[in-house]
């Protein structure tokens, strides 16, 4: 099946969005941080409210990953300084080992590729240990670890990982 990437751009398309993310989040996290944290984070980082916000104010681009005419997950990047952060990348389980990331992965490298951007860099969770072999496969490497407090007593326990891009000379 063709991978097809759709910029997000309308209040409706935000809207497809959240529900989208809070039915992934909610589905992956709930063996690594609490219900309770998963509900915190999806509505300061992923309900209509802050994606519009990230999107009007914060320099973010998301994009739905759609086969068929459905949506089977999401990508949120920002440019900065150089580096591409990828901040949100979420695949439906029943989509999942189906070659999405790596199709996923090589949009991104297009992207910095277009944008001269030498660094694709992101934050995982250190426990999620699936999701860091995964992204290890695809070249990534951790670079630090971070404790970043996120508000009513809950923490994000992450590892930076980086990708470096070869760019062409100009």
């Amino acid at each position: 099946m063709e991978l097809v990437f759709q910029k997000v751009e309308t209040e409706e398309e935000v809207s497809l969005l959240a529900q989208l993310a809070s039915g992934i989040w909610h589905e992956y996290f709930v063996s690594i941080i609490s219900n309770e944290q998963i509900d915190y984070m999806v509505e300061k980082f992923q309900s209509v409210h802050a994606i519009n916000d990230q999107i009007k104010h914060q320099g973010y681009e998301y994009y739905f990953m759609n086969v068929s005419g459905n949506n089977i997950g999401y990508l949120g990047i920002k440019q900065e300084e150089g580096k591409l952060f990828l901040s949100k990348f979420y695949i439906q389980k029943e989509h999942r080992g189906k070659g999405y990331a790596s199709q996923a992965m090589e949009f991104l490298v297009e992207i910095c590729k277009d944008r001269r951007l030498g660094i694709i860099w992101l934050t995982v969770n250190r426990y999620n240990d699936t999701t860091i072999a995964v992204y290890e496969k695809k070249g990534f490497r951790t670079v630090r670890t971070q404790v970043a407090d996120i508000g009513s007593g809950f923490v994000m326990d992450d590892n930076i990982m980086e990708k470096e891009i070869v760019l062409e000379e100009k």
